[in-house]
């Protein structure tokens, strides 16, 4: 053997050593997971239960809720539970997680999601419409959040992932309402990662690009039937825009959001990670 091949295969041994050492297990640890009855929110779910979070699912559909705690993997130790309630009812929220809470429940791990508002250029827009979607999003992140972090600071763990949307860095065309709020929702975000990272809480956002979801289904559509196209060319032209030429899947966004809320990402704070293929045209 030469110097090169043993370098090469020394090389190859640390980094497989390093990556085996990677702490991702999250045994002991609780997850509240909000807008978690389908797509991202569901993935992500799944994903910290995998590693051995026991989660907390949140979302309006108390059905569709039960149907994705069947799907959770669990150990003998991990019993998940739902908790229902409707973000544009930010008074009922506040009220069922302070409950809840009561109950002697205490979080380490929180993921903020919700669904988007509605499409539409913004000088079209309608002053509800941004009410709306700024209580759903910025308030309710806002209140799950104030509830939560107390815990995580008596636990000396936290994780707080926002899932967002490329638009904080690019904003979207024909999504004047989503763009405006999203972006309010990331300098929250950054300005509460600057405020807990002394207690030892990092605060994320995790920016989905196009990604299988029926939100994503129902854009396609839209924009068929405004184009008098199939929905099936605005699919392959919306991928054209992507580098990795498709769209994404949900659970690849959740690896992201898993990975941050792991002791491996114990440095990384404060930050905008978009998971989309590419597609963001800015670094």
């Amino acid at each position: 053997m030469n110097q090169v091949d043993s370098g090469q295969i020394w090389i190859t041994t640390f980094v497989s050593y390093q990556l085996n050492k990677m702490d991702l297990e999250l045994n002991g640890k609780n997850a509240l997971v909000a807008g978690s009855s389908q797509g991202i929110g569901k993935a992500i779910a799944i994903g910290l239960a995998g590693q051995g979070a026991k989660v907390t699912v949140l979302a309006r559909n108390e059905e569709k809720l039960k149907a994705v705690l069947a799907e959770l993997p669990a150990k003998a130790n991990q019993k998940h539970e739902l908790l229902v309630a409707d973000f544009s009812d930010t008074d009922g929220l506040n009220r069922i997680i302070h409950e809840h809470l009561g109950n002697g429940n205490i979080y380490q791990i929180l993921i903020n999601n919700t669904g988007g508002p509605p499409g539409g250029p913004i000088s079209e827009a309608e002053t509800d419409e941004f009410q709306s979607a700024f209580n759903q999003h910025l308030i309710a992140n806002h209140m799950l959040t104030q509830a939560v972090w107390p815990g995580m600071k008596q636990s000396g763990y936290g994780r707080i992932v926002n899932i967002i949307s490329t638009s904080v860095k690019v904003p979207l065309n024909g999504l004047g309402v989503s763009n405006t709020v999203r972006g309010a929702v990331a300098n929250w975000a950054k300005t509460m990662a600057n405020e807990l990272g002394a207690f030892g809480i990092t605060v994320n956002n995790v920016l989905p690009g196009a990604t299988s979801t029926g939100r994503l289904d129902a854009i396609v559509s839209n924009k068929a039937q405004k184009l008098g196209v199939t929905e099936k060319e605005v699919t392959l032209n919306m991928a054209k825009a992507i580098p990795l030429q498709r769209f994404g899947k949900p659970e690849e966004i959740a690896n992201a959001a898993v990975f941050l809320c792991s002791p491996a990402a114990s440095y990384i704070n404060g930050i905008n990670l978009p998971v989309d293929g590419g597609r963001t045209p800015s670094l």
